[in-house]
């Protein structure tokens, strides 16, 4: 009796839950409409059986309850009942399917009208690419991948010279037009998902798979990964953001093509010699780094991480929290780079420096901090040496008493909240896993040991020192 009782409780509340919930379905953002009817068509097929076949248990449980004058009644075969058992899950499971086949026949039949974008899967990030004027992408090949083409594009296939690439976790779509978003993916399965959208589907490296939608609500959506793709899986985020017709072409404007972005001039050593003036009184001559004021060493750090920090600080997506005291003695100074060749020439510059290992300041349990590197290492590399498609810099060698003011700068979200930092989102939750400064000191106090700086980064120093010394 108790027990048929608890069956009769647990539908009850299990119903009750389900109408009073305020847990659903996020608002609809896409046309997909449908596939919110096919899983609202499973809920009701899926909880009639729940509800009948509990209910039917717990019928039985009561009325056929053991009586001491009673003997139960064998019964093997019962065809009658099995007759109606077939017919009835039958027409349940083809209510469940049949309109899923029908949803997918049109999932997979993109619209004549629907234009194309590539969304790019990469531990632990996404990237774009949009095919130019003429309508084609370009040809691409992982045998072309180089943190120079981190598309893969191929430099002879004169479609894709007009490819606008967005070096981004951020994309635009246009409101009302139906688009067909081609998946690719550089290294494991991922999966692209904008809940709002409705639609996702896997990236399977080797293959270019792909889904269909038309956005109807202009605004910003979450990408997610929804394939657990490593230990940055619950970081890999991204944002669609759908526009109003003046918006997105203003925004596919400010898009550089393939040739563009093959044609850009190195930075220039001499040049960013002198534009270096303003940073030497902090961060030294050599760039060294002075923790007096409180620069940190830059010498040997990689450029494309130095770039995308300076631009950082220029944008406003870093120095500008209240409470980043040092960062927002920075960002002025960017005042002074108006322009990205000018960038670009202290950059250059930068990288003719000696790369000398930074004192180190912090001491700690190295042991300890051996262990807890195993995540750090996920994507600075197992020496610390930074990894460029992990987007993650480098660590050995460099000022450690920056790096333990950054790491509670993540913590505490003083640095990587702002929504332009979506690379720093990422470091700020993983942050989270040094739990006090015992942690932070541990793992710094492991980063000392390492020696990460690359050959080729000596070899580049070297090679600007001697570049420098002849023009002198």
């Amino acid at each position: 009796m108790v027990f048929a009782i608890a069956l009769v409780v647990l539908v009850v509340g299990s119903v009750a839950f389900h109408i009073l919930s305020p847990w659903y379905l996020t608002d609809l953002a896409s046309n997909w409409g449908t596939i919110d009817t096919t899983i609202s068509i499973t809920f009701w097929v899926t909880g009639i059986v729940f509800v009948a076949v509990n209910l039917f248990m717990a019928y039985c449980v009561y009325k056929f309850r053991y009586q001491k004058n009673r003997r139960a009644e064998y019964q093997p075969e019962n065809t009658k009942l099995e007759f109606w058992l077939t017919v009835v899950t039958a027409v349940g499971v083809a209510a469940m399917l049949a309109p899923g086949l029908i949803v997918w026949a049109d999932f997979v039949t993109p619209p004549d009208d629907a234009v194309e974008v590539e969304a790019i899967g990469q531990q632990w990030h996404w990237s774009y690419r949009l095919p130019g004027d003429d309508g084609k992408f370009g040809n691409v090949d992982a045998r072309f991948l180089t943190d120079d083409n981190p598309f893969g594009m191929d430099p002879d296939d004169p479609n894709g010279q007009d490819d606008r690439l967005v070096e981004s976790n951020r994309v635009h779509l246009l409101k009302d037009q139906p688009v067909k978003v081609n998946l690719r993916s550089k290294d494991v399965l991922h999966n692209f998902t904008v809940t709002q959208f409705r639609v996702k589907m896997d990236l399977v490296p080797g293959l270019v798979s792909y889904l269909w939608l038309t956005p109807t609500k202009a605004g910003e959506f979450e990408v997610l990964c929804e394939e657990l793709c490593g230990i940055g899986h619950f970081a890999m985020r991204g944002l669609v953001i759908v526009d109003e017709p003046a918006d997105y072409d203003a925004w596919y404007a400010s898009l550089p093509t393939y040739a563009e972005v093959a044609a850009r001039s190195p930075g220039d050593p001499m040049v960013g010699q002198g534009q270096y003036a303003i940073c030497v009184a902090c961060h030294g001559p050599q760039g060294a780094g002075l923790q007096l004021l409180n620069a940190p060493k830059i010498a040997g750090q990689e450029d494309w991480y130095l770039r995308r920090q300076l631009n950082y600080y220029k944008s406003g997506a870093r120095g500008a929290h209240p409470q980043d005291i040092y960062g927002r003695q920075m960002a002025p100074m960017m005042a002074t780079l108006a322009t990205d060749q000018a960038v670009e020439n202290v950059i250059a510059y930068i990288q003719t420096f000696p790369d000398a290992p930074a004192e180190a300041t912090i001491t700690g349990d190295a042991e300890r901090g051996k262990d807890l590197w195993i995540t750090c290492g996920a994507c600075h590399g197992e020496r610390g040496q930074g990894i460029k498609a992990m987007n993650a810099p480098r660590m050995a060698g460099m000022t450690d008493w920056y790096l333990a003011r950054q790491l509670e700068n993540f913590k505490a979200d003083i640095r990587g909240k702002h929504k332009d930092d979506l690379y720093g989102w990422q470091m700020a939750q993983m942050a989270r896993i040094l739990k006090d400064d015992d942690a932070v000191n541990d793992v710094i106090a492991y980063i000392n040991t390492l020696n990460g700086a690359p050959a080729a980064a000596d070899e580049m120093a070297a090679a600007g020192a001697t570049y420098l010394a002849a023009e002198e």
